[in-house]
């Protein structure tokens, strides 16, 4: 792993504070472009109110000279203007755990005198640090024309359709859509079910479909489980609060098909080799094909209502109704930059992997020599091979 970062900061805290760490040196900087990003999470119909409180910008603290990447870890802060109303007061004793929430299972592991901690820490609040983060690989993978980029399948029982909107037109058509859904009509239809679960006091999930255009063959890994490329991408998707599902490509309707109908027919196209379809989502053996990946993720509903729920109240050991915090009442649409996020990281680290190098100069030179699925670029000899010659077991 070339990549890594860490997040740092409470819900209702000074600030977040995010450090990435294994980025090369030379790469072109846009802080405006963090903020943009950071932005975008904060839109979107059925967002609570503290989007209202809150105008996240990125503060660079150290990594980036003259607008450009040192080679130095990259650190940087977004404060939380929400802080002044809790700075210096008592807070009240948080004891009554809300179902869905890491309230009692935080407090449970860390030993807690009170509940508050686990819920200032697991809020989603941080995933704008996770943002900026996000940011900063898109700007990578974009001088390699990389493009990442994620929009709204579902809310709740409503669905898009979608089929035949060209991928990247799909991205765009999302950015004009509240609901961040390419499927216009759809869009409004998801936008009046959002508005009558905010008169039922209750929230709604839904599924987002995050996709990377221009990854070249060859990226991730089959030798070990941890190098497969769907497995991190999976397991990177799935540390976004509320994501309880994922699959790559349409991964669950493909196991209701029998096998000739889901794999992907290999063709030649210009002296390339080429796809019909792209039933795998652009990974085979946990290495990238050179299709477009397709991610699906699944939000449940978030688990804050205002309608009650049933819990207990530790101190008074009894049953109670929850108490409730603000959050939103779908959190789908502003989720979707953050999933794009989770994705360009691990994306900008597997193809770190591939072409090594510590400098954009040296890197944009491998990246030219990488194999693109030319037919005229294997190595294949042709010859019979004796793998494992006798007498050579050890």
């Amino acid at each position: 792993m070339k990549l890594r970062f860490l997040t740092a900061g409470e819900s209702h805290g000074p600030a977040l504070t995010a450090i990435l760490d294994g980025m090369p040196a030379g790469l072109d900087f846009s802080t405006d472009y963090i903020n943009q990003e950071l932005a975008r999470r904060q839109k979107g119909y059925g967002a609570g109110p503290r989007m209202k409180l809150e105008n996240d910008t990125a503060r660079i603290t150290g990594g980036v000279l003259e607008g450009k990447t040192s080679g130095a870890p990259i650190s940087m802060t977004i404060q939380n203007r929400d802080h002044e109303k809790w700075r210096g007061e008592e807070i009240p004793p948080f004891a009554i755990p809300r179902p869905g929430h890491a309230d009692l299972t935080g407090t449970v592991k860390y030993g807690y005198s009170d509940m508050r901690p686990a819920l200032e820490r697991a809020s989603a609040r941080e995933t704008a640090a996770r943002v900026a983060v996000g940011a900063i690989c898109k700007q990578f993978l974009d001088h390699f024309n990389i493009i990442v980029g994620g929009y709204v399948v579902s809310i709740a029982e409503i669905t898009a359709q979608i089929d035949q909107i060209e991928l990247l037109k799909r991205l765009k058509l999302a950015e004009s859509s509240p609901v961040r859904c390419p499927d216009h009509d759809i869009s409004k239809e998801m936008e009046e079910r959002i508005r009558r679960v905010m008169e039922e006091k209750d929230t709604l999930g839904g599924i987002i479909e995050t996709i990377a255009l221009g990854v070249p063959p060859g990226l991730g890994s089959y030798v070990q489980w941890d190098q497969r490329l769907d497995a991190r991408l999976g397991a990177a998707v799935l540390t976004v609060q509320a994501v309880k599902g994922v699959e790559i490509g349409p991964a669950f309707k493909n196991s209701q098909l029998t096998g000739t109908k889901v794999q992907d027919p290999i063709e030649i196209r210009d002296n390339y080799l080429s796809r019909s379809s792209n039933r795998a989502g652009g990974i085979e053996g946990g290495i990238s094909n050179g299709q477009p990946i397709v991610i699906r993720a699944a939000m449940k509903p978030i688990a804050t209502t205002l309608s009650s729920q049933k819990t207990v109240d530790i101190l008074e050991r009894k049953e109670v109704p929850t108490q409730y915090e603000r959050s939103d009442f779908c959190p789908v649409p502003r989720a979707v930059p953050i999933l794009e996020s989770m994705v360009a990281y691990i994306l900008a680290d597997a193809l770190l992997d591939k072409l090594g190098g510590d400098n954009m100069s040296e890197i944009a030179v491998r990246y030219k020599q990488l194999h693109k699925n030319e037919i005229n670029g294997f190595r294949l000899d042709g010859k019979a091979h004796i793998f494992w010659p006798e007498g050579d077991e050890g």
